[in-house]
C-alpha cells in the first residue's frame, strides 16, 4: 500500500502571516493624484577640514524639482509618470591633501551642472488597519535621465575647462509612509532601497582631448541620503 504524504506535508508548512487581502481600501479606484516636491539646500566652508582634506574654503547649492500625476488603476494601485529637474553648483576657491611628504592643491575649481529625469511609476498602498487616514506605500521607477556639467580647474599657469554629458536608465524601489492631513491632501516621506543603474558619460577636454565612461550599479540597501517629503492632492 502506498501512501503520498507531500500535499499534506506542504499545507502543514503554511503559516498566517496576518495579511487580510480584504484589506481596507485607502485611495478608490478612479482616483487622480497630482504632487510633488522641491527642495534646495546650499552648503560654505571657510577654512574647514574633512579627514585628510584641508583649508577646504567652497561654497554651492543643490536645487531641485519634482512633479508627478498618478491613476488608480485599481483600489489602492494606481500608474503615473514623475519629472525631476535638478542643478547643482560647486565652487573651490581653496583646498589642500597632505598625505606623507605628498601636497596636491585645488584652486579656483568650479563645477555647474544640471539634470532631467523622466519616470515612470507604479505605486501601490497598504492601509495601516482599518485607517483611511495613514498607509504604507511603494513606489517602484523606471527612470531615464540626461545630464550636461561644466568643470573649470585653474592650475596657475593654464586653465583646464572640462564638459559633460551624461546619459542613464535605472530601475528603483522607494517605499514609505503617507498621511491625509484632510480628505484630498497628503503628505509623505519615502526613502531609496532598491537601484539597478546604467551610466555613460562622455567628456571633452579644452575643446581637444574626450573621454568616455561607462559603469553599472546594483544597490540593495537603505540610501539614508535619498530621503525624500512631498505633498499630493487626491481627486
Amino acid at each position: 500500500m502506498l501512501c503520498f504524504t507531500g500535499a499534506v506535508s506542504v499545507r502543514a508548512q503554511r503559516y498566517d502571516r496576518g495579511f487580510d487581502l480584504n484589506y481596507t481600501t485607502f485611495v478608490e479606484k478612479g482616483t487622480w493624484m497630482v504632487g510633488g516636491s522641491v527642495a534646495y539646500s546650499t552648503h560654505k566652508n571657510d577654512n574647514y577640514q574633512f579627514l585628510i582634506i584641508e583649508n577646504i574654503n567652497s561654497n554651492g547649492y543643490r536645487f531641485s524639482a519634482s512633479p508627478m500625476f498618478c491613476y488608480m488603476v485599481r483600489d489602492n494601485m494606481g500608474i503615473g509618470m514623475r519629472f525631476a529637474y535638478g542643478r547643482n553648483l560647486l565652487r573651490v576657491d581653496s583646498a589642500s591633501l597632505n598625505i606623507a611628504d605628498i601636497g596636491i592643491n585645488v584652486k579656483d575649481y568650479y563645477s555647474l551642472s544640471h539634470d532631467m529625469t523622466t519616470m515612470a511609476v507604479y505605486r501601490n498602498y497598504i492601509p495601516l488597519g482599518e485607517s483611511h487616514r495613514f498607509a504604507l506605500f511603494n513606489e517602484t521607477q523606471l527612470a531615464y535621465t540626461f545630464g550636461q556639467a561644466k568643470l573649470i580647474d585653474n592650475h596657475g599657469t593654464s586653465l583646464i575647462g572640462t564638459y559633460e554629458k551624461s546619459q542613464a536608465v535605472s530601475l528603483g524601489l522607494n517605499p514609505g509612509m503617507i498621511a491625509f492631513v484632510n480628505n484630498h491632501i497628503a503628505i509623505e516621506v519615502n526613502v531609496g532601497m532598491l537601484g539597478l543603474k546604467y551610466n555613460h558619460t562622455e567628456q571633452i577636454h579644452n575643446q581637444v582631448y574626450t573621454g568616455d565612461l561607462k559603469s553599472s550599479q546594483i544597490n540593495f540597501m537603505v540610501n539614508i541620503l535619498s530621503i525624500g517629503f512631498g505633498v499630493s492632492y487626491y481627486l
